[in-house]
């Protein structure tokens, strides 16, 4: 089992920073502003060979926040992974020195953590030992001094955690296995709340407060005996809408969320239908090619009049994206939730498969033969063999001439046509045209005397020599 590592604190100390340095990524969001970290980020370090799950919490007791009700959720899911994790780092500001809060923390800290790291960040230009003095009043072990933002000290924190620490299996064959599910949508529409459903405990923060959650979180998840990743992001609002520089950075990490994504979980409000920036986020996940799961959320608070209207607005509205799977659930109370995953199963099972150039052709063929190509300038456009482009996007590259003339029409016909004899469960099929070159473009076929003489003949008995 992988050894666990939570980073706690108050805020803006830059546990978010210690975290993008450990992990050699960018995956949370570091901007100076307190309290942009709410829920909890997981991310994966290697050190002398060691593996480390490292989690990145909110800010512990953050009395500047309006929402109160928030302010203790945040604090009270960081507490909890300091419980659950095998070492703490907690990150204090070496510049702003220790306050009445440090105090009160130390004295929680030392009560509820296994083994903890204090850890005296923002030293850059100060004497390591006399930004540290202050600190051991905490009686929590020896200060660090260490600089997140340039990574000084890191290294002997992490041999330090190796030394303390005892050896474990630390191979994770799930990490390699599991399978990225990104769930989309717009702001309190359920998404948080579906995830806790899933997870079965309050991982995530949820509150009647549009876009609660800030960041892209991913999180792993085992059912069944299936490993899973599953990754909850910020709502998405209209671009005229976004005004927060918070909010601009969780719609990029959305966006690059999705396209990580092997499956795509779009949450809808049942009460509301398909709003156009629904309409939007379905068209991005099409054109990326991503296998789509719809998941309508609130159903349960609908009467049936309610249910019959919604379902033919679903009907009419998501015509161009069918071939999703689509479920009414309720995030609250588990209804239908369960279903989401049988659909997974399906699509984990079509992205596995190995499709032969053969059995593409094939298909090819059928569909040619079921309705041909449109004629260009007199010639037919011939449509000669298939192949497999990628999985993820599946992608199909059909060879063939004059294909830059196939309308928009025949290449929907085409990808209708190889996802229902594929029986490609909520799956879309990207199509991909090459035109081969002519072998004989530009090449001139010089004639013989005796053809030069038939020429000669021909054009006089025809009148064209006069």
């Amino acid at each position: 089992m992988t050894v666990t590592i939570a980073i706690l604190g108050r805020t803006n100390v830059g546990k978010s920073t210690l975290f993008n340095w450990l992990t050699g990524t960018r995956d949370a969001i570091v901007l100076d502003s307190p309290g942009v970290t709410r829920d909890r980020q997981y991310g994966r370090l290697e050190h002398s060979g060691r593996n480390f799950l490292l989690i990145d919490t909110g800010g512990l007791h953050d009395t500047d926040m309006v929402n109160r009700t928030l302010a203790e959720q945040v604090s009270g899911q960081s507490v909890l992974a300091a419980t659950e994790a095998d070492a703490v780092f907690w990150i204090v500001d070496g510049r702003a020195g220790i306050n009445a809060t440090d105090e009160v923390l130390a004295a929680e800290l030392r009560r509820q953590c296994a083994r903890l790291y204090l850890l005296v960040n923002k030293v850059e230009g100060l004497d390591p030992h006399a930004a540290c003095a202050d600190f051991h009043r905490l009686g929590v072990g020896e200060p660090l001094a260490v600089s997140a933002q340039r990574g000084s000290g890191i290294g002997a924190l992490m041999d330090r955690v190796c030394r303390d620490l005892p050896d474990r299996v630390d191979t994770d064959p799930a990490e390699v296995d599991a399978l990225p599910i990104t769930f989309i949508g717009r702001p309190n529409v359920g998404k948080s709340t579906l995830i806790n459903r899933i997870l079965g405990e309050e991982r995530m923060l949820t509150s009647a407060e549009p876009g609660t959650t800030r960041d892209s979180v991913s999180i792993p998840f085992r059912r069944q005996e299936r490993d899973y990743r599953l990754i909850d992001t910020a709502g998405i609002r209209r671009r005229s809408r976004v005004t927060d520089v918070v909010e601009k950075f969780s719609i990029i990490k959305t966006l690059a969320a999705v396209e990580a994504a092997a499956v795509i979980i779009l949450v809808l409000d049942a009460s509301e239908a398909v709003t156009e920036q629904d309409l939007s986020l379905l068209g991005m996940t099409t054109e990326l090619g991503k296998s789509l799961v719809i998941a309508v959320n609130k159903w349960d608070g609908l009467d049936n009049s309610q249910r019959r209207q919604i379902r033919s607005q679903l009907d009419r509205k998501l015509a161009f994206v069918s071939y999703a799977c689509l479920h009414f659930i309720s995030a609250r109370h588990g209804t239908g939730v369960g279903k989401l995953f049988t659909s997974i199963e399906q699509i984990r099972k079509v992205q596995s498969r190995d499709y032969k150039s053969s059995t593409l052709t094939g298909v090819l063929e059928q569909a040619v033969s079921d309705h041909s190509p449109p004629l260009v300038r007199g010639r037919r456009i011939k449509l000669r063999y298939a192949h497999l482009g990628g999985h993820n996007p599946l992608r199909i590259i059909i060879h063939g001439n004059q294909t830059m003339q196939l309308p928009d029409s025949y290449h929907r016909y085409l990808a209708n046509y190889f996802r229902d004899r594929l029986q490609l469960t909520g799956t879309p099929v990207l199509m991909s045209f090459r035109t081969g070159e002519n072998p004989f473009k530009g090449r001139k076929n010089d004639l013989t005397q005796r053809q030069v003489s038939k020429r000669r003949r021909m054009m006089k008995h025809t009148g064209r020599g006069r």
